[in-house]
């Protein structure tokens, strides 16, 4: 089985989109998308620095345009599964059918710029929690006022919240814990975002989503979602709620996930499967980050996609998931 999966942010980096243009309409198609999301895509890809793309006005729709711009050269129709990481997930969603391209851009859009409004209200922060023991570093975490706002697996929290309490957390660290300030403008997938969330959530409703025509994975609670509303509901709800992505993976592996391909700009994602899906059951990963590098791309979904026969063994409801994220949680 084949997984496709997209970055989230924090993993652009500047010019990653030059060779892309090279590809016959792909300006064109930037150039029209950067009209949904209110930002020039095609500066932002190949002029722009490290600084004016860390904007998360401008970074979330670049994200989101870069993954199905790549998309578009490969034959997704064989792809049996997609996730995306924090705003990825609007590309996911795209790929999986719920959402047309159209509306994943604006929503990138809208996404970017109410985020990048409600880390302006008050100081707010994130770090990396790296190491220790889960439950205690969660603990220290809530303890100094803080959200676990991204759970990566591989021993990777990243707590959110005010200034105040990060610094305290770094002068305090769980044991066998190290503390990395993230360079974010804010405390994303928490409490603080309830203002972008509301925004999200009145330009979400004039979209009328399609269920999705693949497995499209969450990050609430690492399930797959099966209904078109749903999907576009959780989306809202995930710009406050945490990224479970170590519940993606471990739904990747529960699949029987063979093949992985990460779109542009690809690397983190595949990182993080690599070091937590290791063994015999590894599965194959390609990271797609330049045209040179869809050769490799399409070799693999021709190996690991549907046309190889590489059926899931089983697809379950989201309410399935649901059941089996209570069991991996251990709780009722």
């Amino acid at each position: 089985m084949l997984a496709v999966l997209c970055p989230g942010q924090g993993s652009q980096k500047p010019g990653f989109l030059t060779p892309w243009l090279d590809l016959t309409g792909a300006e064109a198609r930037l150039r029209g998308w950067s009209e949904l999301a209110g930002v020039d895509l095609v500066r932002l890809g190949t002029e722009a620095d490290a600084d004016e793309i860390r904007d998360t006005a401008r970074t979330q729709p670049l994200l989101v345009a870069a993954a199905l711009l790549a998309a578009e050269q490969l034959p997704m129709a064989e792809v049996t599964l997609t996730a995306g990481h924090s705003v990825g997930e609007l590309g996911a969603a795209a790929l999986a059918g719920t959402l047309p391209t159209e509306s994943a851009i604006a929503l990138a859009g809208v996404r970017g710029r109410e985020m990048a409004a409600a880390c302006a209200l008050e100081p707010t922060g994130m770090a990396a929690v790296l190491g220790g023991d889960p439950d205690e570093v969660v603990a220290a975490i809530n303890g100094h006022g803080l959200h676990a706002a991204n759970r990566n697996g591989s021993g990777q929290i990243v707590a959110a919240g005010a200034v105040a309490g990060l610094e305290k957390l770094a002068a305090e660290p769980p044991a066998r814990a190290r503390i990395i300030r993230l360079q974010v403008a804010g405390a994303f997938h928490t409490p603080y975002m309830a203002p972008a969330e509301a925004a999200l959530a009145t330009a979400a409703a004039e979209i009328d989503p399609s269920d999705p025509a693949r497995i499209l994975l969450s990050n609430l609670d690492g399930g797959p979602v099966d209904d078109g509303r749903e999907v576009l509901q959780r989306l809202v709800r995930q710009v406050t709620a945490p990224v479970r992505w170590d519940l993606c993976m471990a739904t990747l592996a529960a699949l029987g996930v063979t093949g992985v391909i990460e779109l542009p700009p690809a690397g983190t994602l595949a990182g993080l499967v690599k070091r937590e899906l290791k063994g015999t059951g590894a599965p194959e990963i390609v990271t797609l980050n330049t045209p040179d590098d869809l050769p490799a791309a399409r070799d693999l979904i021709a190996r690991h996609g549907t046309a190889a026969g590489q059926e899931p063994n089983a697809r379950f409801s989201s309410n399935e998931s649901r059941d089996e994220t209570d069991r991996r949680e251990g709780s009722a």
